[in-house]
């Protein structure tokens, strides 16, 4: 493994634009956009179409997510072994989202989508590996400056932003694509990973390469023994995302049609919301870190964050007025501040191979793609046959039960 590492003065703010440049247009298009111009193209069929751009979305990432992890893991180049790869994915994602918005029905508009849906796995993969050329030391504070700050400006930042561009949403799309790739290129221009043209790899005949290629291919996902504690954190990751996607995803029809909020109400609720959240996220991106490094406290806090998220749910559920709202905001700004803060740092902890950190921080990293295709999919069903109550009790128990999976794990004491 490398013992490259990179500067936290550079590292930092590189952790912090990035994932806030991919994920926040990602977030405001799929959550907001996405379905605004899914309901204008077809809204008698809008809860189905949905549910099939996140079924097939859900198949696209997991493959191009793992397909990024493994060659960014084998690059050699002067920029490194991810700075290549997540350019290039930030730039065709925002020539996607260009095509989105100028589709003229839902098949163009699924097309667009499955090659942004690639391009964006080409980005998240390479850049969450980034905190593992953080100085030893210094890798909670850029956990917490990747999940904390950077997914917290990302996941309501730009929400708050893009609820300004509801009525005009195919300009958002352009928008939000261009900063995608913009802030990707101003990210990977101040962390400068160092060129690795030089590293030392193993460097045999042909054959023995084919074989160890092919046993590497059978030796992808570990046996249960030796990745146990990393599969407790995946299962983890995907329980809680699963749980808050089901909720953020259908925010637009959860005030529209379930709130029955007019669209100025809505546009007020869905700011207060990622003000409140983005607060938290932003004051736990500043401490989260740094109190897991001083008092070697990891698994308790991101255990229980999930647990905050579950109980926000029901709020929102058993109040349905603004008092909800808040008290759902609060709670899941809390929860998702300390998530999004420590879970990579976790992650980095449990990885069963720290030769392939790439391919397992990319495959536990769907996570923050995955299940937002999944959640849509699984809350649509629910939504047809039971009503929108259902996805509040199904983001509780998805939440409680991550948070279990979280606390069992071993490798990590506290």
């Amino acid at each position: 493994m490398s013992t490259r590492t990179i500067p936290l003065k550079r590292l930092i703010p590189g952790l912090i634009i990035g994932p806030a440049t991919w994920l926040g247009p990602y977030i405001a298009m799929s959550s907001l956009f996405l379905p605004a111009l899914i309901q204008h193209l077809d809204a008698a069929n809008k809860i189905n179409i949905l549910a099939l751009f996140s079924a097939l979305g859900m198949i696209v990432a997991a493959v191009s997510n793992m397909a990024a992890g493994y060659l960014s893991d084998r690059t050699r180049s002067r920029f490194g072994k991810r700075t290549p790869w997540l350019v290039a994915g930030s730039f065709v994602f925002m020539l996607a989202m260009i095509f989105a918005s100028m589709s003229p029905n839902v098949p163009m508009l699924l097309l667009s989508w499955m090659i942004g849906q690639v391009a964006l796995n080409f980005i998240v993969a390479p850049m969450v590996a980034w905190i593992d050329l953080a100085p030893e030391g210094g890798r909670g504070s850029a956990s917490s400056a990747y999940g904390g700050l950077g997914m917290a400006l990302g996941n309501n930042g730009f929400t708050i932003l893009a609820a300004f561009f509801l009525g005009q949403f195919r300009l958002g799309f352009i928008i939000f694509g261009i900063i995608t790739f913009v802030g990707t290129l101003v990210a990977a221009i101040i962390a400068r990973e160092p060129s690795n043209l030089h590293e030392t790899t193993d460097r045999e005949d042909s054959s023995i390469r084919q074989k160890l290629s092919l046993k590497e291919a059978v030796a992808v996902f570990p046996k249960w023994s030796i990745g146990r504690d990393y599969y407790l954190a995946l299962i983890g990751k995907l329980s809680q995302g699963i749980g808050n996607f089901a909720i953020t995803g259908y925010l637009l029809f959860i005030m529209t049609d379930f709130l029955h909020k007019d669209n100025s109400s809505t546009q007020q609720s869905i700011q207060l919301i990622n003000i409140i959240m983005l607060v938290f996220g932003i004051l736990m991106g500043f401490v989260a870190g740094p109190l897991s490094d001083k008092f070697n406290v990891l698994k308790y806090p991101v255990g229980l964050s999930t647990i905050s998220l579950g109980v926000g749910a029901l709020s929102l559920y058993f109040l349905q007025n603004d008092t909800g709202i808040i008290i759902y905001a609060f709670l899941a700004g809390l929860g998702m501040g300390i998530w999004n803060s420590l879970d990579n740092l976790l992650n980095l902890n449990v990885i069963p191979d720290k030769n392939r950190v790439g391919l397992f921080l990319g495959i536990y990293n769907l996570g923050n793609t995955l299940t937002q295709a999944i959640a849509p999919v699984i809350a649509a069903f629910l939504i047809s046959q039971i009503g929108f109550s259902s996805i509040f009790m199904m983001s509780f128990v998805l939440s409680i039960f991550g948070g279990i999976c979280i606390l069992m794990i071993k490798s990590v004491s506290r």
